[in-house]
């Protein structure tokens, strides 16, 4: 049975996802990202993550190429650059990072200085489907920010998880205070 693409996409706009950038290149005026939802933590040993690239996009060939790549996941201050890094506001390439507050990572790839977690990666491995490839990275450095609030995407729209819970009801309140470590 054959699934329909539009049916797919719209059952994964029912799926909240972090929203990130994925960033590439050392050099000023060769830099480029894009924005994604698919890109989470694959290990704690060695500290790794996976990002998936439509083969398509700028960074795909620049990932392979560089061999480093950065995971930027944003806050709720960020949906604009969400935006730019997702080509809607019609920005490319290098001028891309006009937008925000960047340094260098250890790879020397670009890192949003006030991400809610950025993830400086060596790229250890590449896996290829018919439309993207899945990067796993090994994390050289990272940064976080236990303040931030982090960004997340569902149902076609930008959202932060107070938003999420507040919407929620559940029978048992304190549910939504559980972690994982209460069910191991």
């Amino acid at each position: 049975m054959t699934i329909d693409a539009k049916d797919f996409k719209q059952a994964m706009r029912q799926c909240a996802g972090a929203v990130a950038l994925v960033t590439v290149g050392t050099d000023d005026g060769k830099r480029t990202g894009l924005t994604v939802t698919s890109a989470c933590s694959l290990s704690d040993n060695p500290p790794s993550l996976i990002a998936c690239v439509n083969r398509n996009a700028s960074a795909h060939a620049r990932i392979r190429e560089d061999g480093a790549f950065a995971v930027n996941f944003l806050s709720e201050d960020h949906a604009l650059l969400a935006l730019t890094f997702s080509g809607q506001k019609g920005v490319n390439g290098d001028d891309r990072f006009a937008f925000g507050q960047w340094t260098q990572g250890v790879t020397g790839t670009p890192l949003l200085m006030d991400a809610v977690a950025a993830f400086d990666c060596v790229l250890a491995q590449e896996f290829e489907t018919k439309t993207h490839s899945i990067f796993v990275g090994e994390v050289r450095s990272v940064t976080h920010s236990a303040l931030a609030t982090p960004l997340v995407y569902l149902r076609s729209a930008f959202h932060t998880p107070q938003e999420i819970r507040d919407a929620v009801t559940l029978g048992d309140l304190d549910a939504r205070h559980l972690s994982w470590s209460d069910f191991s």
